[in-house]
């Protein structure tokens, strides 16, 4: 679909730490950079990016790829879909395929939605602009809500026709298929009938970080209706809304900038906001925040201002899902807007100029604000004033810097004159019932790597020499197959290659994993040899995601796994092998020295067995030489590397 030329300029073109800084917050480590892994949960980084070879491995989960490849596991595209993002991004033209039916029968499940989604996106905004009932519904309230054309467009809003099934048809008539119509949550089927989800709503497209449409929001404008105000796409493959943030594709940049994100309730408080110059803002849409959303903010920004509107029955709902900010460590502040107040009305009201210095004048700490709230409605109520302490000590504990919890606490014995002991007593006894609870989770995981462990240890216990030998052999293969793939492109001497060098060796030392055998047999099938970097690159953008998550892990030199198995006296007998480019070609050699070794050291090991073993029903001239041939071998071996080896 893609020429070749087109995807070798897209990855020369997409710098790594550019791409991934859209995603996530890097922080610079030497000549790399780490950050917090985003496909799993973590608090000390494991992620590490490498620019010198455009390449990420996570240490911790054990994800790696390039850029393409991270646009494909972080935002769940398809190859063609994540190569098409990168050239938007670097305005590179790249050739578009009709996509006629049978195409998009032939694509994903995850691809279909993408497809029909955006079909539903351009559908509703041409019934908006181009339909007299969307004009006069859709577009006439967004012009009385005081959006321009300009932010109209840039939200991409629109309208769904008070109609049947005017999406389902349309997109029937274009060649999608009416199973992932429904499986987009766009259309249903009841009896014979062909239902649109949504009907006679302004349309409020969502967007995931990457511009991508995941779903819908949907408003209905008549009052006298017994139909829910807001409709939500319903929770698909590509959609979950308790993932999502409204606005975040159109905010990231400016969270990443100003260091703080702006929380609203609905979506025309984002876009009103945007319209009048503030961008680091977003909206949780109705739900209650949840622990994803706020981990997705947290990649930008660790500071988050909620803004309120000036309802207090709304606010004291609100306040049960601000802990779950407080327990993922990030600093909280709010804004109680004026009464009869959202931050639509307000910024259309106050200006640019007017809402910042409101904000700035009323921003409060989420405790503190908290705290003044419930004691206003507690009053003298000895009742609920005992309920308030307990309440407020819940959000407190729930915060794991020990500093930040004593300051809080420290103001909260003023504001409520209680005495400071009291309270940090009782906020230990809940802190402790926390890290308990974290610490029982802790213990479950250790106890089941325990056993485990227990496992792995019995089968040492009746196999050391075998398992030795074995975890010997597997570092050194991979030590070999580590140096072919960064050195494989460079002259090992003047016509020869280092590549060839290796592949020649490897005819006298047989591979026995799988997948370095694989790695070998491919590099035997690579026609150009003499291009470095297209040599590594090969590997590292190989289809086969276990072949390239292994050639990755390799070129960033990663041999934890096989290093603990190896005792201290073995590493000072250069069993490291830390590789430098200017001696890459010794190492070579000594890789082979240690690997042929091993095999010799395998094969007596089980000769020996065989011996202690021996019946008399057994042919012994047989063992014995097979005995002397390994002996005659390790002599070999020894005087090659001009020392003595003594058998273990």
């Amino acid at each position: 679909m893609i020429s070749k030329e087109t995807i070798a300029k897209i990855n020369d073109e997409a710098d790594i730490i550019d791409v991934l800084s859209d995603f996530i917050n890097l922080r610079k480590a030497g000549s790399n950079y780490k950050a917090n892994c985003p496909f799993h949960h973590e608090k000390t980084p494991s992620f590490v990016i490498s620019p010198a070879k455009q390449i990420y491995k996570c240490f911790g989960c054990g994800k790696a790829g390039d850029s393409v490849k991270f646009v494909m596991e972080h935002e769940h595209f398809s190859y063609v879909e994540a190569l098409k993002y990168l050239a938007q991004k670097y305005n590179i033209p790249i050739e578009e395929t009709i996509q006629s039916p049978e195409f998009i029968e032939q694509q994903s499940k995850r691809e279909g939605l993408y497809i029909v989604n955006e079909f539903a996106k351009d559908f509703f905004v041409q019934n908006m602009f181009e339909t007299e009932e969307g004009k006069a519904i859709a577009l006439s309230y967004f012009k009385e809500r005081g959006f321009s054309d300009t932010i109209i467009k840039k939200f991409q809003l629109g309208f769904a026709l008070d109609s049947y099934s005017a999406l389902t048809d349309a997109a029937l008539a274009k060649g999608h298929q009416l199973e992932m119509l429904q499986s987009a949550g766009l259309s249903s089927k009841k009896e014979n009938t062909k239902l649109d989800f949504f009907r006679e709503r302004v349309m409020f497209p969502i967007h995931g970080i990457s511009g991508k449409v995941l779903g819908f929001g949907g408003r209905i404008l008549k009052n006298n209706v017994k139909a829910p105000k807001y409709i939500n796409t319903p929770d698909s493959d590509i959609y979950d809304k308790s993932k999502v943030l409204y606005g975040i594709f159109y905010a990231k940049n400016a969270i990443r900038k100003m260091d703080e994100c702006y929380m609203v309730e609905g979506y025309t408080d984002v876009i009103s906001l945007h319209q009048a110059g503030i961008e680091h803002v977003v909206s949780s849409s109705g739900t209650s925040l949840t622990t994803d959303q706020v981990r997705l903010i947290k990649r930008y920004s660790e500071n988050i201002t909620v803004l309120y509107d000036g309802d207090a029955a709304g606010i004291k709902a609100a306040l049960r899902g601000i802990d779950i900010i407080l327990e993922n460590g990030l600093n909280v502040k709010v804004v109680l807007l004026p009464e009869n107040h959202d931050p639509d009305s307000f910024v259309r009201e106050q200006g640019l100029d007017g809402f910042d210095k409101f904000v700035s004048a009323n921003k409060q700490d989420f405790i503190l604000f908290k705290l003044q709230l419930l004691l206003e409605d507690a009053k003298n109520d000895p009742v609920k004033k005992a309920a308030l302490v307990t309440d407020i000590l819940e959000s407190i504990s729930k915060i794991p810097d020990a500093i930040k919890r004593s300051i809080y606490l420290k103001e909260s014995a003023n504001l409520l004159g209680v005495e400071e002991q009291v309270l940090l007593n009782e906020s230990n006894k809940k802190r402790k019932d926390i890290l308990s609870k974290q610490r029982k989770e802790e213990r479950i995981q250790e106890e089941r790597q325990v056993k485990e462990q227990s496992m792995i240890d019995d089968l040492i216990q009746h196999n050391q020499d075998y398992i030795e030998a074995g975890i010997h052999i597997e570092k050194f293969e991979r030590d070999v197959i580590r140096t072919l793939l960064e050195y494989g492109g460079k002259p090992y001497k003047e016509d020869l290659l280092t590549a060839e060098y290796i592949l020649d060796r490897l005819n006298e030392v047989p591979i026995e994993n799988d997948l370095h055998l694989r790695i070998v047999e491919l590099a035997r099938k690579i026609d150009d040899k003499t291009n470095e970097e297209s040599f590594s690159n090969f590997f590292i953008n190989h289809t086969d995601e276990e072949l390239s998550n292994l050639a990755i892990t390799l070129l960033l030199g990663n041999y934890n796994k096989y290093d603990t198995a190896l005792s201290d006296g073995w590493a000072k007998k250069k069993m490291h092998t830390n590789t430098k480019e200017q001696i890459f070609k010794d190492d070579i050699d000594t890789e082979f020295f240690w690997l042929r070794y091993w095999r010799i050291k395998l094969l007596e090991i089980e000769v020996l067995k065989r011996l202690k073993q021996a019946s008399p029903e057994d042919d012994m001239t047989k063992l014995l030489m097979m005995k002397k041939k390994v002996d005659t071998e390790k002599a070999a071996i020894a005087k090659e590397k001009n020392t003595v080896i003594t058998p273990r």
